[in-house]
C-alpha cells in the first residue's frame, strides 16, 4: 500500500494530506442551515452538514493531493449518524482516487486489536461472504500496549496490502510527558521507533514499509534523529501550519530521495475561508478557498526541497 501512496505523491508532486476533521464551527452557516432545515436540529442533520462540507472540499482538492486523513472522533461525536458519514466520506474519497488514512488511533490486545484491524483495514466473514467494514487504506495506531497491540494490525497490512502509522513522536505540546522520558538513558520515542522498524520489516513494500510512523513537525530536531533510526519508514507528519510547524521544520522528515514523509494539514485547509489570507473567497466559496490553501501549502513545502 505504501508504494501506491508514493506513486500518488510523485504524480501530484504534493507530499501533503488534507485532514478531514470537520467541527460544526468550521462549516459555513448556509451549509449548516440547509442540512438542519432538511433533517431538523438532530444528529442526522449535523452529520448531513458534515457530509456536504466534506464533499465540497474533496471536489475542489482531489486532483491536487494524494491522500486525505479523516479523524474519526469528529464523526463519532454525532453517534451512528456520524459514523455513517465517516464511511460515506471514506468511500467517496476512494472513488476520487485518493488514499484514505483513517485517523483512529486504535490500540488494544489480542482479539480486540484483531477486530479493530479487521473493521478498519481488513474484512470479516459473514456466512459465505467476506465483507469490509470501513475499508480505509491506512490507519493510525497507538503502540502503548506493545507488540501484542500492534501485531494484529501489521498482520493485516501484510495479508491485505494495507498500512498503518504508529504514534512515535506526536506534535502536541504535552507529548513529552511520556514520549521524551528516558529509559536506560534513551528517550522512549527512540525505543518505539526501533520497534516500528522491527514490525515493519515483516511488511516491506519496495523501499518502504507498510508500517509507518507519526512524527510531528513541531519537533524538528527529534525528527532528524527519528529519520536516521527509521530510514525505510514513511512518516505521517502532523503539526504543520495551525499547530506552528513550518516548511523548514519538515526537512529532516524526508530522505535524500525527496520521499519518506507526507505532511498533514487539517483546519488550515478545510477552514481556510476563515483566514484573513483567504477571506476574499467568502463562506459561499469555501471549497475554492481550500483549493487555494492546498496550492499554497504544496508550493511552501516544495520551496524547501
Amino acid at each position: 500500500m505504501i508504494s501506491q501512496l508514493i506513486e500518488k505523491i510523485q504524480k501530484t508532486k504534493a507530499p501533503v494530506c488534507v485532514g478531514l476533521d470537520p467541527m460544526l464551527g468550521y462549516i459555513p452557516e448556509h451549509v449548516r442551515e440547509r442540512a438542519l432545515e432538511e433533517y431538523g436540529e438532530t444528529l442526522k442533520g449535523a452529520a448531513e452538514a458534515v457530509w456536504q462540507f466534506n464533499k465540497e472540499i474533496v471536489d475542489h482538492t482531489y486532483d491536487l493531493i494524494p491522500a486525505v486523513k479523516p479523524q474519526i472522533a469528529m464523526y463519532e461525536q454525532f453517534g451512528i449518524e456520524g459514523l455513517i458519514v465517516y464511511k460515506r466520506t471514506v468511500d467517496y474519497c476512494r472513488e476520487k482516487g485518493l488514499v484514505v488514512i483513517g485517523d483512529v488511533k486504535r490500540g488494544d490486545i489480542g482479539s480486540t486489536s484483531a477486530a479493530y484491524a479487521a473493521g478498519h483495514l481488513g474484512s470479516v466473514k459473514v456466512g459465505s461472504r467476506t465483507l469490509s467494514g470501513f475499508d480505509t487504506d491506512f490507519i493510525t495506531v497507538n503502540p502503548y500496549l506493545g507488540t501484542d497491540g500492534v501485531k494484529p494490525f501489521a498482520d493485516v497490512c501484510r495479508e491485505a496490502d494495507k498500512g498503518i502509522f504508529v504514534l512515535v513522536k506526536t506534535s502536541n505540546p504535552s507529548s513529552g510527558e511520556f514520549q521524551d522520558r528516558l529509559i536506560d538513558g534513551r528517550p522512549l520515542y527512540e525505543l518505539v521507533a526501533e520497534k516500528v522498524v522491527e514490525w515493519g520489516n515483516q511488511t516491506m513494500d519496495g523501499t518502504y514499509s507498510n508500517v509507518g510512523a507519526v512524527v510531528g513537525a513541531t519537533y524538528p530536531e527529534m525528527s532528524r534523529i527519528l529519520r536516521k533510526l527509521m530510514p525505510h519508514t514513511y512518516f505521517l507528519v502532523p503539526g504543520y501550519g495551525a499547530q506552528g510547524g513550518t516548511a523548514e521544520d519538515l526537512k529532516y522528515c524526508f530522505n535524500e530521495d525527496g520521499l519518506g514523509a507526507i505532511v498533514n494539514s487539517s483546519r488550515g485547509i478545510i477552514a481556510a475561508y476563515k483566514q484573513e489570507k483567504y477571506q476574499s473567497f467568502g463562506p459561499e466559496h469555501f471549497g475554492e478557498a481550500s483549493r487555494k490553501a492546498v496550492e499554497d501549502m504544496v508550493a511552501d513545502i516544495n520551496r524547501v526541497f
